[in-house]
């Protein structure tokens, strides 16, 4: 059975710098009817497992640490058993949510990402690419063989992520987007993580490579 994306969405909240908004996220998962990734981890485990199944998951990977895509990363931890995985350059921004160092009860996730990475499932894979700028260790996973790239928040349809909050900056943001995105087949498919898909190569065009 050849791998395929699932996807859900799950509704909560955003907080950063002492503002609360209404968010609706995106669950993506990619594998096939045997075992499957989970890329974030957002607001609800019920609702990302309702995506899931009964697959095993074999690793739950964060594209960045803002609250809305990690905050039920230990309790999905603890009802799969999969390794959560974080650029580690996300660290500040984890720590917001899970606790620092002089934190008791703190909690890190248990893999580091590292740019150029490849993660198997299903047989295919998923290229890590940095993209920093809506957040400092903000990833991409290019899936070539599924003709789609996940850009977490890094771009959406209509443009870049967000910027003008603590640990982003816009003119890094663009860069990685021109750098490590727009390289990609035009045709490459862009699972975001908040609403529709769009696809490089319109997103080029409107941006500019």
């Amino acid at each position: 059975m050849p791998a395929r994306v699932d996807h859900g969405t799950a509704s909560g909240t955003f907080s950063l710098d002492g503002e609360t908004f209404d968010v609706e996220n995106n669950i993506w998962v990619v594998g096939d009817d045997t075992e499957c990734l989970v890329i974030d981890a957002p607001h609800s485990v019920d609702a990302i497992m309702a995506v899931v199944g009964d697959r095993r998951v074999r690793a739950i990977v964060c594209t960045h640490a803002h609250d809305d895509h990690v905050r039920v990363a230990p309790e999905l931890r603890t009802r799969t058993g999969a390794p959560v995985l974080l650029h580690p350059d996300d660290r500040p921004l984890w720590e917001l949510t899970h606790g620092g160092p002089d934190d008791v009860d703190a909690w890190l996730w248990d893999l580091d990402l590292a740019d150029g990475q490849v993660l198997e499932v299903a047989g295919t894979t998923l290229t890590v690419l940095h993209t920093p700028g809506h957040a400092p260790g903000a990833v991409c996973l290019h899936a070539p063989d599924l003709g789609c790239v996940f850009t977490g928040d890094t771009l959406f349809q209509g443009g870049p992520g967000a910027t003008g909050r603590s640990f982003s900056d816009l003119p890094t943001l663009e860069a990685s987007i021109r750098a490590r995105l727009f390289g990609l087949p035009d045709d490459t498919v862009v699972h975001t993580g908040h609403g529709a898909d769009t696809t490089i190569g319109a997103e080029a065009a409107a941006l500019g490579r």
